[in-house]
């Protein structure tokens, strides 16, 4: 017995010395990888496609068009990332960006309102929809993920009446020209889309409501009898994720310059799989919007490198419903190995 308990003390004390010396050489190249895999792998995709096509992808042209033209899904995937952070799953996304780009377009092409009144609004409307969500979500207590897929059907119908089923113009052409002024070559919709992911990786890195909103996704119970506010940081989630994408829609009308009422169903699947991807990386197992902000572009690369190759049309549900499979597993692997 004595020389069975020596034994288990030399074994625990060679763990504990392995543990206090840091990862290995190979552990810390994996987890090298694993962070920043999907950065990697957006560089050599864009690698790839410049050896293929020497002569017009590897130039600033195409930068400009991956990075000014997915700034509406880039915002819509930020503004994701707070209700997934939290552990809740909104489906209506898409329909709120569809209704946020309809409502600016409605008002104040329509209707003649100023388009910084319209703007307001249109976010006010959307934050209701956010309320009405989480209150019917968290404080009913009925998942997310049915109170949302109903709430974005209701709303996709509302935005086909508000429109007449038909696509508004009229949308003020002083508000299309300030958001199509380029800064160092890119619109200013991408900029703001940089600002909010940037403002999104500082509040769930760095303040104290980030690592609460980690901590409720975590294990809700402990969350609460650790003195949390479970229900006010889901219903904030929930309530962010809505207003924002009012704003990606925002951008949608403002950009066009007009307003297609069934266009907002194209954004919610690109979202979903660039926040999923996203937290695969950087830190995996969780959401985070500098992941997020790779992903989406790394999903747009491949998809221009395809269009540049001739194929046209399909490559876009291949690579979004490709990459919410496999980042769906991956995000859930990560988080069990997180665990």
């Amino acid at each position: 017995m004595t020389i069975l308990g020596k034994k288990r003390d030399d074994q625990s004390t060679s763990l504990s010395e392995t543990t206090l010396a840091g990862p290995t050489t190979g552990g810390a190249i994996g987890q090298f990888l694993q962070r920043y895999g999907v950065i990697i792998a957006w560089a050599a995709i864009f690698a790839f496609f410049s050896v293929l096509r020497s002569q017009t992808f590897p130039r600033f042209s195409t930068l400009q068009l991956i990075f000014g033209t997915q700034s509406v899904i880039l915002i819509t995937a930020i503004g994701l990332v707070f209700s997934l952070a939290v552990g809740e799953y909104d489906l209506s996304v898409g329909s709120l960006v569809g209704l946020g780009s309809t409502l600016l377009a409605v008002l104040s092409g329509r209707h003649h309102w100023p388009v910084v009144l319209a703007i307001v609004v249109t976010l006010a409307v959307c934050f209701l929809v956010g309320c009405v969500n989480a209150l019917l979500s968290v404080y009913l207590g009925v998942q997310s993920i049915i109170i949302t897929l109903g709430s974005g059907t209701l709303i996709a119908g509302l935005t086909l009446a508000v429109s007449g089923s038909v696509v508004v113009t009229g949308v003020p052409i002083g508000f299309t020209n300030l958001l199509t002024h380029q800064i160092i070559g890119l619109a200013l919709p991408f900029w703001l889309g940089l600002i909010l992911t940037v403002v999104t990786w500082f509040i769930l890195q760095h303040m104290p409501l980030g690592r609460r909103m980690i901590f409720v996704q975590e294990n809700r119970e402990v969350a609460r009898l650790a003195g949390l506010r479970v229900n006010r940081i889901r219903a904030g989630g929930l309530i962010a994720t809505s207003t924002i994408a009012g704003l990606a829609g925002i951008m949608l009308a403002g950009l066009s310059q007009a307003a297609d009422p069934q266009s907002g169903a194209s954004f919610l699947l690109p979202a979903f799989a660039a926040a999923f991807l996203g937290s695969t990386a950087i830190v995996p197992g969780r959401f985070n919007a500098v992941g997020t902000f790779a992903a989406v572009y790394f999903l747009v690369t491949g998809i221009t490198g395809l269009d540049y190759l001739g194929y046209a049309g399909w490559p876009g549900q291949v690579f979004y419903g490709g990459s919410l499979v496999v980042a769906v597993s991956l995000s859930h692997l990560a988080g069990r190995r997180l665990a």
